[in-house]
């Protein structure tokens, strides 16, 4: 036998400790490190449920001024506070304010709409998505452009 097979593998016990650690402290879910022959791998399931979405690219700083929406511009209107009436993104993905191209937007700044009514769509995946009016109301304010990306969460239209 060499002398390999008679010691039987050493694990350094403090490296995997540490590298369990390290695991914790950044949020990775596998970390691997490599030292000649020697390879060690500490892995744990990522959490299923509940998981923060994570960040990978840093998020546009704001507009200085936001009249470069079409909506607000049209209607002459100063930029609107952001309510609690504000219908926010479910996802991310790509804001379009008609159904297509040559089609006209599904609302504008004072119209009226019903509980249910379409207000954009949100592209996620090549999938459509409809964003509808929560309640009856009068929108307000339209915050984002067609074909503008939306993060999670983002304000979209106020419709009070």
């Amino acid at each position: 036998m060499n002398d390999k097979s008679e010691q039987g593998m050493q694990v350094d016990v403090a490296l995997v400790r540490a590298l369990a650690e390290m695991l914790d402290d950044t949020n990775l879910t596998e970390i691997e490190v490599e030292d000649g022959d020697r390879k060690i791998r500490v892995a744990r399931k990522a959490p299923a449920i509940n998981a923060a979405p994570q960040m990978y690219a840093p998020q546009p700083a704001p507009a200085a001024a936001p009249a470069a929406t079409p909506a607000l511009a049209e209607a002459g209107a100063s930029a609107p506070a952001v309510s609690a009436n504000a219908v926010k993104s479910p996802m991310v993905g790509t804001a379009y304010l008609a159904g297509n191209p040559e089609a006209a937007n599904f609302i504008s700044v004072g119209a009226q709409v019903k509980a249910g009514d379409t207000l954009l769509i949100v592209e996620a995946m090549k999938v459509m998505n409809p964003i509808l009016a929560p309640t009856a109301g009068t929108v307000k304010a339209v915050l984002v452009e067609n074909g503008q990306p939306v993060e999670f969460d983002q304000p979209l239209v106020i419709v009070e």
